[in-house]
């Protein structure tokens, strides 16, 4: 992404290794693009709270599509609601159509 990170602050650190990764390691990586992505200096910006232990994940009794409209939502929320710099390397008609299948509108966000 042509940036230049040179170090992690120790609380991103902390928060990255107490996770549990539930998602994998494709979890990983799309967390710490977001960071990179974020970032406008050297540190990456991290969005802690997607990964702090206080943080309720999905039961059992969550479907699939409930899990990824509250993840789309927590992702919009973040971006301020600007669709394009949500999509995170999907393109934004992708995005759009993602909302309008979960129903997800910007009185939502």
């Amino acid at each position: 992404m042509s940036k230049e990170i040179s170090k992690i602050p120790s609380e991103t650190m902390r928060a990255l290794e107490s996770w549990s990764w539930p998602g994998n390691v494709r979890e990983l990586q799309n967390f710490i693009e977001r960071a990179v992505i974020l970032s406008r200096g050297l540190n990456p910006r991290a969005p802690l709270d997607e990964i702090r232990a206080d943080v309720t994940e999905p039961t059992g009794d969550s479907t699939l599509e409930q899990v990824e409209r509250e993840h789309v939502v927590r992702i919009l929320r973040e971006m301020g609601g600007v669709i394009s710099k949500a999509a995170l390397g999907i393109p934004r008609t992708t995005l759009n159509a993602l909302m309008k299948k979960l129903g997800i509108s910007r009185k939502d966000l």
